[in-house]
């Protein structure tokens, strides 16, 4: 199993906590590889915090984080927009991350871009009429994420993903994706790494999202089977990550010598 990666790119939701509680070991393996010196950055699909809050989460379940070291939708979603030269915006995500989008004017009436993200019970009919009539009046249509569903405290939960191709569905019009499994926000993750810091292993729940997303970017691939880990849609996908972990609280093992 050893693998030595220099660097590691972390999952949240599923793969350092489910709901309320960290992944038992885990919190003690990642401040294990911290006093090693191995680089981390964090990267999630999550829109429910800032990463400013995010990070303070983090370390209140025990593990070694900064908000520096958060890479998230929203902040991609913010880079994006800023680059496509887009000031006025509408957002489908919980106000938490809204702090995220500095420089970005919030509004309802005629926005240049649709962001949409995880409003869990917020979404309601008129809510995702109202954003398919501005993405028909002409907005960009911007999905921080296009996951299917999540583990929450409640059990298996639908994400961003369906409310975004209904969206689709209905205008004709495709998203622009800014959150993993985009190589750009892998980039972005990776342009923050010490400089030679390489090969670097992507670790998370999502066999297509964390998996699948960051072989394509030319990263490693470790699966926990934690989370929304389901051994069956892992057959059915035909990925074969480059190893695969009973949770977090492994991780050590990656860096271990080989006997």
């Amino acid at each position: 199993m050893p693998m030595h990666p220099a660097a590691l790119l972390l999952d949240l939701d599923g793969t350092l906590y489910v709901g309320e509680d960290p992944v038992p070991g885990a919190p003690e393996a990642l401040r294990a590889l911290a006093e090693r010196g191995v680089p981390r950055r964090y990267l999630t699909n999550t829109t429910r915090r800032s990463r400013r809050e995010l990070a303070a989460r983090l370390r209140a379940l025990g593990y070694p984080a900064e908000p520096a070291e958060l890479f998230t939708a929203p902040v991609a979603a913010a880079a994006w927009l800023a680059d496509a030269g887009i000031s006025r915006a509408a957002l489908y995500l919980p106000r938490e991350s809204w702090e995220d989008f500095p420089g970005i004017e919030i509004v309802d009436h005629a926005p240049e871009a649709v962001v949409v993200g995880d409003l869990g019970d917020g979404w309601d009919f008129a809510t995702l009429n109202r954003a398919f009539r501005q993405v028909m009046d002409g907005a960009r249509l911007v999905a921080l994420q296009k996951n299917r569903y999540w583990m929450t405290e409640r059990g298996i939960t639908l994400d961003a993903g369906p409310f975004v191709a209904a969206l689709e569905y209905a205008s004709g019009r495709p998203a622009h994706v800014v959150g993993k499994p985009s190589p750009d926000f892998f980039r972005l993750a990776l342009a923050s790494l010490p400089a030679g810091a390489r090969p670097v292993a992507v670790v998370g729940d999502d066999v297509e999202t964390d998996i699948a997303g960051a072989q394509a970017a030319g990263l490693l691939g470790v699966l926990v089977r934690t989370g929304k880990y389901r051994p069956d849609v892992l057959a059915a996908s035909g990925i074969v990550p480059d190893a695969v972990l009973a949770s977090a609280a492994e991780l050590p093992a990656l860096f271990d010598p080989v006997d």
